[in-house]
């Protein structure tokens, strides 16, 4: 099976491949851009890149319902754990692991982590997954603009999902910029226009990315599938 990746708005990602379905930051019910109901979902794995509540988000009722494994940094996990998660997977920056539906590897990202309840969410991070279809995906998720993207580059990106919406994350021009270092094959933006803060025109983003790099840019709207 072909690798395909569904948009659900903000930062959220599915992905469907051989090995499983993996869902990434799962924030839905609160989210008012959202495309899918938590309860409409079955991931086989959870994948949470820091503790804030727009990326945390449905982790815990999903993971409840559906026994679905999160993957997360070793702080989360343990704090999933005691929010009645049962199967985690904890990882820390610069390691990876392979799960049955590719491996895993945390990168750096520059953010916070702090959890709902004020717990310390350890470092936020980013994922470079290789599918089982060799397809590789760099997930930024909240950072901002950092020169070692060009050393996750260097692994050979399909497809990158960077941050465009400015105040919390890297904003269009910083977009750009990374995907100077990164060089990936086609790149999506994502956490933008969620809310009026984070407001940007992703396809005047696209355009800046044409004009100066050889990246394709593809703006999905919330709920649109693209194969990987």
């Amino acid at each position: 099976m072909a690798t395909r990746m569904r948009w659900l708005g903000h930062a959220c990602l599915l992905f469907q491949s051989d090995g499983g379905t993996v869902l990434i930051d799962p924030f839905l019910s609160s989210n008012p851009t959202a495309a899918a109901k938590p309860e409409e979902l079955n991931p086989d794995f959870i994948l949470v890149s820091h503790g804030h509540g727009d990326h945390l988000g449905d982790t815990v009722p999903i993971a409840q319902r559906t026994g679905a494994t999160v993957i997360a940094n070793y702080e989360i996990a343990g704090w999933l754990q005691k929010h009645g998660v049962q199967s985690t997977h904890g990882m820390q920056h610069g390691g990876g692991h392979q799960f049955p539906f590719g491996r895993v590897k945390l990168t750096l990202a520059f953010h916070g982590s702090q959890l709902p309840d004020g717990s310390d969410g350890g470092n936020p991070c980013g994922f470079l997954i290789t599918f089982q279809d060799g397809k590789k995906v760099y997930d930024a998720a909240d950072t901002g603009l950092f020169g070692d993207m060009r050393l996750i580059g260097e692994e050979g990106v399909d497809l990158a999902l960077l941050p465009i919406g400015d105040n919390y994350t890297m904003g269009p021009d910083d977009a750009v910029r990374a995907v100077k270092l990164l060089a990936p094959k086609r790149v999506v933006p994502i956490h933008y226009n969620t809310f009026d803060l984070i407001r940007q025109d992703p396809r005047a983003w696209a355009e800046q990315v044409r004009r100066q790099t050889p990246a394709a840019p593809i703006v999905l709207s919330p709920g649109d599938w693209i194969d990987v």
